[in-house]
């Protein structure tokens, strides 16, 4: 492996003491003038298949443990942090739909959400209020951050799962899709009755 030029060791530098994850802006801002986006490419390459990998989520890049290797550095003792089915249900509809407000929220939902419900997902820093929408009463729309995609092991919402592979790994709630069959099959039963009786 060629050893990196100064200007790349000084992005890993960089990458390897920050906090949180980086824009190109940011590492530039500490390392000055050079192709950032070479010195990461490189960065990248030089990581694979290491105990360590510099990976990108969204426009912001870090350092982070290889996956396989994670189960090593666990705690004995996790507490993980749970979510309610509401704030599950509501971060999935920020995530797919952003930036929405609580109004659009509710409708998709179908029933009213509790301002403790979106305060939790603030606090994990996942959700974050993201302006107002450009209609009467400008109501706070909310969208995801960068922080949802390090958490989950998104490059980008992109990656966000379709409805088939959520109903491949059988995410899907089989009552919701047992209902949808029944409603499927009496609106078939309804239609049939319609023409019985038209026939009649």
């Amino acid at each position: 492996m060629t050893p990196p030029d100064d200007f790349t060791r000084a992005v890993e530098a960089v990458l390897f003491a920050a906090e949180t994850p980086l824009t190109i802006d940011a590492i530039r801002a500490h390392v000055g003038t050079g192709d950032v986006r070479a010195a990461l490419a490189q960065l990248t390459a030089d990581y694979a298949g290491r105990g360590i990998a510099i990976v990108r989520r969204g426009e912001r890049w870090q350092f982070q443990t290889a996956p396989d290797m994670a189960h090593m550095l666990r705690r004995d003792r996790e507490e993980p942090r749970k979510l309610s089915r509401a704030g599950i249900e509501t971060l999935a509809i920020i995530a797919y739909h952003e930036p929405v407000t609580r109004a659009e929220i509710e409708a998709i939902r179908g029933v009213q959400i509790s301002k403790g419900t979106l305060d939790v997902l603030m606090e994990a820093g996942w959700v974050k209020p993201a302006g107002r929408r450009e209609m009467p009463g400008r109501p706070l729309m909310f969208a995801t951050t960068p922080a949802f995609l390090v958490h989950f092991g998104l490059q980008s919402r992109r990656d966000l799962p379709g409805i088939d592979d959520l109903r491949a790994a059988g995410l899907l709630d089989p009552v919701d899709l047992a209902f949808d069959r029944l409603e499927d099959g009496e609106d078939d039963r309804e239609d049939g009755e319609v023409a019985g009786k038209a026939a009649g």
